[in-house]
């Protein structure tokens, strides 16, 4: 999407911030009266707008997403800084940290932000009067949206509130009770399908680019699925991606990556960042690799040793996921530079207008991870072997089958580790494979599997049981 067209909208969208009693001001004296808005198509257009300015927040791509799922796991730990942000990072990637997080408490409240938004527009656009065609596609939109802020919720904490509906006072989202994971699931299931139905398998319109599609929706029903275990159901809604909506690996992995290759043929959605002054860019940039710290190596999300070994020889990706120019194999420094460090480069290197004001996009789906995600619905046979291995032909490395040594899982937790590094699949994958425990002692870390609910939700509802 044109970004400045769509991110510096007045946000009179946002409302319910989680279940608490903080709401957004939708009355400033500058703006609009929010009971004069959601009248015309063009107010609900605004209001999707909205929803979707949520992913670009702190709380959610910007940076919580990625330290608790990416950083928390075996792939990247906090770097060498633990001073500041560094020492709340520090106590997250050690299983430490209390429930009164600033990091794991803006993914929960941005997140719930996310998911108000979606529901304002769900509940209000039926009494639109406009064009249906368009009224189906934002509907599809917000049910994509709201699925993939549930998704995300329901990965971290497990048993969460569920608000289906616009709330309109305090109270409402006080009393909202915490439901299991799975009927988490089972909505986001029967919402994607809906969304599906509604949504374009591409816009025509240039200024569309990036919103939902039909791809979109069936690739995170089909992850959706298989983290409720319902492999079969994945399988029939995965191979709908392969077979009909038009996506294919991009020969070159590096070409996945930067600004001029955003929203390719591999991408199914992207989170859209744009740098230059105008409050859309990002700063995941930033943290990745040194950049504008390059004197101190401030990086935040630092791959390891064991990541950087993942590879096998030869592996086409290693080179253009990772700089480890400065250490060898062992993790030993090869310089005293101050630059010796390894750090994330697919993402790109360089800064934005400013720093923390990039305008590289963030990949939440894409082709490569439906394949390997059809493999795994599929289980050992042939024909999963076969999309394991136009992965593995991508990254120039030889076929895979079943006498390869190690189980089937082990095997396909492998590819998914080195192909979707440091894109926040780590941890759901080790969750969703039953891992978390076996791979985190082996950092010689005692894990949990949920994140702590935070403080201020069990002060607001008594009734809530923390994990």
């Amino acid at each position: 999407m044109k970004l400045k067209k769509l991110y510096s909208l007045p946000l009179l969208a946002g409302a319910l911030l989680s279940c608490s009693e903080d709401f957004t001001n939708l009355n400033p004296v500058s703006q609009r009266n929010v009971n004069g808005f959601y009248q015309t198509a063009g107010d609900m257009n605004t209001a999707i707008n909205a929803a979707y300015k949520v992913l670009q927040m702190n709380g959610t791509y910007n940076q919580s997403y990625w330290i608790m799922h990416e950083m928390r796991t075996d792939n990247t730990d906090q770097g060498p800084d633990g001073t500041g942000l560094g020492a709340e990072l520090t106590v997250i990637d050690n299983f430490s940290e209390i429930a009164t997080s600033e990091i794991i408490t803006a993914a929960y409240t941005d997140s719930y932000l996310g998911i108000a938004r979606s529901n304002i527009v769900l509940d209000r656009i039926e009494a639109i009067a406009m064009d249906q065609a368009t009224k189906d596609r934002i509907k599809g939109e917000a049910l994509f949206l709201r699925s993939l802020f549930f998704y995300n919720l329901a990965v971290s904490f497990g048993n969460i509130p569920m608000p289906l509906s616009e709330a309109k006072s305090a109270d409402e989202g006080r009393a909202l009770p915490q439901v299991p994971a799975a009927e988490i699931y089972r909505q986001i299931s029967a919402d994607l399908l809906l969304a599906e139905g509604f949504l374009p398998v591409k816009y025509a319109a240039a200024a569309d680019l990036g919103r939902a599609t039909k791809g979109a929706a069936a690739a995170l029903l089909g992850k959706v699925y298989l983290t409720a275990g319902d492999k079969p159901s994945a399988a029939a809604v995965l191979k709908r991606v392969v077979d009909t909506y038009g996506y294919s690996l991009v020969p070159d992995y590096a070409n996945i990556w930067g600004l001029t290759n955003k929203n390719n043929r591999e991408s199914i959605f992207e989170v859209q960042y744009k740098g230059g002054g105008t409050g859309t860019g990002n700063g995941f940039t930033n943290a990745f690799s040194p950049l504008l710290r390059q004197t101190t190596g401030a990086y935040k999300n630092r791959p390891t040793i064991e990541m950087m070994n993942a590879y096998e020889p030869g592996d086409d990706r290693f080179l253009k996921s990772m700089d480890t120019s400065y250490v060898n194999a062992q993790g030993t420094l090869l310089t005293n530079s101050a630059n010796n460090v390894r750090f994330i480069t697919k993402f790109g290197k360089e800064n934005g207008f400013n720093e923390n004001d990039a305008s590289y996009n963030f990949m939440v789906l894409r082709y490569a991870d439906v394949l390997l995600m059809l493999a795994e619905a599929l289980g050992e046979s042939e024909a999963a072997y076969g999309y394991i291995n136009q992965v593995r032909a991508r990254a120039k490395l030889a076929p895979i089958s079943a006498s390869t040594p190690g189980t089937f899982a082990d095997k396909l937790l492998h590819e998914r580790r080195v192909e979707l590094a440091f894109e926040n699949h780590r941890w759901a994958d080790l969750r969703r494979f039953g891992k978390v425990t076996e791979v985190m002692q082996a950092q010689g870390k005692t894990a949990r599997p949920l994140y702590l609910i935070p403080q201020r939700e069990l002060d607001i509802n008594s009734s809530y049981i923390q994990n």
